[in-house]
Order: structure tokens, then C-alpha cells, then sequence
């Protein structure tokens, strides 16, 4: 089992940890309902350097990057970052994958229990193309402070103006005084906030210098256990729940990330033809009328008994007291207002399709 440069500081802080992707992380402090609450409200620090890192550089980098990925990496111009999908020819997604676009490579973030399948896959594709690739995951901490305080609490130990960061920008910058580090205005919990990049010899210093500076506006070290709810209630996939290998895009309503007239890349023609037949399923919202929460697996069925898909993430929804899922059901019973019933524990429990997002975020732009 792996573990990240901050472990040490996770279990000198109480943290519980479990087992997450290969790694031993912190599931959660002091609380999940109190860290989610914390990140929605004034601010959260996520250590997620178990996510992988990688960079790909020299003259073809983008000719690669637009043969691997769906969306369209040129219009990723230097100075920003955005959200991709590399699929298999069969339109299975491999994973689900941010491109940091800065001046001298791309930095590819991946999810940790995919990086070396990830990175497999990249050099597998890599050959005609004149790139290099390089993993950096093992040396690279990875930060997340999320929240409505994160840009006052960041601005304060940083050289640049995090202020006129735009939404998905990155630049390369210096935090308490002296430590180099990528800064970029992204995060997966549908809050402002940013992600920061840097050496693991400075690991402990950031993290421990960022609560003590973000103490005073309320930031919290966030578990595991708050990233998934912060995540659910605005509806951002999760590899393994909402898109796998045996999920499509447009199941997944990824189908924005898909750039079909860009040009050719892995999986154009066969997620061109889903699209000109409509997926067969869909990912909808539930929330529950009846007593009981809806967990990933759970089976969905139709009031009359048949089956139509299962949960692929649900839970009492901290910020609307609700409990809800997220659902990849047969496409003519995703329509809002649907009722349908969640089968737990042997007995369905009846629940509503409804509008998705649950939570609205709340991205400086």
C-alpha cells in the first residue's frame, strides 16, 4: 500500500485512513459532515497526491494529445487547464483526465488507480509521434484548497495575484517565499478553489503553512469521505461509479467533453454512431421518496418490476438533507419526474428522477 508524502501529518492529526486505489489516505478528521460543511462554507486542504501525474513534451505533444484525448487539446491554451476523456475504440472510457497546458509541456493529471494503466496506455499510443513522456507521480505532491475562502487564504503565501487567476488558469509561482509550485484555479468539488503542484520535499511545509495562514478563515485538512459527497451533489464523475470502461460518454452526459470535429482520434468513429443513435442509457439523479439510501451497486428497477440499471453513487446529501443517487438507467425511463424504485436489501424503495445538478457550483469565472 502506498503512501503520500503527508501521511505522517494525516495520523499525527487523528485522521482515520483506509485504503483507496492502491494507496493508505485519510478518509476523514474530524468528521465527514463536518468537512464537507467546512469546504462549502469557508475553506478545505485535500491532500490528493495519490492522483498521477504525468509530462508530455517535445514537437508532437499536441498532435499526441489530440490522437489520445476527446476533447480538443489545441483549444487548451497555454495558461489554461481543462477537462478530458481518453476512450478505448470502443468508446469505454480508460479514464477521466485533466491537461494543464504551460509553456514548456502538458501536465496530465490522472486518476491514482489508473496512473500506470494510464500510462501504459500513453506510451502504448506514443509510437510515430515525437514525444517524451515521464511520470512524475512519485515525486510530485498535489494539494487541493478548496472553498469560498481558498483565493484570500492562497493570495496570502503566494507571488502571484491569485485574484486575477482566471476559472482554469495555471501559471508557475512561488509559495511561502520559496518554494516552487504550479497554481491552477480547478478542484472537483464545485466550489472556487485551486490545485497546487509541487516537489515532495516541500510537502510538509505547505500543508502545515497553509492551516496555520488558513486558520483564522475556517480551513479544515478535508478526508477522502467529504471529496466524494463535496463531488456527488454537483454531479462530477468519479472513475468507477459514473464512467468505467464499460461506460460511454454520453451515458455518462460527458458527451460535451467529446469534440467529434476536431478531427480523427481513439474512439471517433464508434462514439460518432452513439451519438447519431442516442446512448441506450443515461445517467440520471434520484432522490429518494421512499425510506432508504441508494448506494453504488444498487439495482434500479421500474415500478412494474423490470430491470432498468443501477446506483453508481448515492448518499444523504449533506448540503440539501436529501438523500440521493446518481443512476445509469435505460434511456426511456430517464425522463425527470420518472418514478422508479431502488432495490435495497431485497426490497424497492421507491425514488423520483430529478434535474441534475443537485448542487449548483459556484466557480469563479
Amino acid at each position: 500500500m502506498k503512501r503520500t508524502p503527508l501521511y505522517d501529518r494525516h495520523v499525527e492529526m487523528g485522521a482515520k485512513t483506509v485504503p483507496f486505489g492502491g494507496w493508505e489516505m485519510p478518509v476523514q478528521y474530524t468528521g465527514i459532515i463536518e468537512e464537507h460543511h467546512a469546504t462549502r462554507s469557508a475553506a478545505g486542504l485535500f491532500d490528493i497526491s495519490h492522483m498521477g501525474q504525468i509530462n508530455v513534451r517535445g514537437p508532437d505533444a499536441l498532435a499526441f494529445l489530440q490522437h489520445l484525448c476527446t476533447q480538443d487539446v489545441e483549444s487548451i491554451a497555454e495558461g489554461l487547464a481543462n477537462y478530458s476523456l481518453m476512450c478505448y475504440p470502443d468508446g469505454g472510457i480508460v479514464d477521466d483526465i485533466f491537461i494543464y497546458h504551460l509553456p514548456d509541456r502538458y501536465l496530465v493529471v490522472v486518476n491514482a488507480s489508473n496512473a500506470d494503466k494510464d500510462f501504459d496506455w500513453m506510451q502504448q499510443h506514443s509510437q510515430g509521434f515525437n514525444v517524451q513522456l515521464e511520470n512524475i507521480s512519485d515525486q510530485t505532491t498535489m494539494l487541493a484548497l478548496q472553498g469560498p475562502r481558498a483565493e484570500a487564504i492562497l493570495d496570502r503565501i503566494t507571488d502571484i495575484d491569485v485574484t486575477a487567476l482566471w476559472f482554469h488558469g495555471v501559471v508557475e509561482g512561488v509559495l511561502l517565499g520559496d518554494v516552487p509550485a504550479i497554481i491552477a484555479r480547478t478542484g472537483y468539488t464545485g466550489e472556487d478553489g485551486f490545485e497546487l503542484f509541487f516537489d515532495n520535499m516541500y510537502a510538509a511545509r505547505i500543508w502545515d503553512g497553509l492551516l496555520e495562514e488558513g486558520q483564522a478563515d475556517g480551513l479544515k485538512p478535508i478526508g477522502l469521505g467529504a471529496r466524494d459527497s463535496l463531488r456527488f451533489e454537483p454531479k462530477l464523475a468519479l472513475y468507477g461509479h459514473e464512467i468505467s470502461e464499460t461506460i460511454n460518454p454520453y451515458e455518462a452526459a460527458l458527451g460535451w467533453v467529446v469534440k467529434l470535429d476536431k478531427g480523427d482520434f481513439i474512439g471517433r468513429e464508434t462514439l460518432q454512431r452513439i451519438k447519431a443513435e442516442g446512448p441506450r442509457r443515461k445517467l440520471v439523479g434520484l432522490r429518494m421518496v421512499g425510506r432508504g439510501i441508494a448506494r453504488q451497486g444498487y439495482p434500479v428497477q421500474a415500478v412494474e418490476g423490470d430491470a432498468v440499471g443501477e446506483v453508481t453513487s448515492g448518499m444523504p446529501s449533506p448540503t440539501l438533507g436529501e438523500n440521493l443517487a446518481l443512476a445509469l438507467v435505460r434511456a426511456d425511463v430517464a425522463k425527470i419526474g420518472t418514478e422508479l424504485d431502488v432495490v435495497i436489501r431485497g426490497k424497492p424503495v421507491r425514488a423520483q428522477v430529478v434535474k441534475t445538478p443537485f448542487y449548483q457550483t459556484r466557480y469563479k469565472k
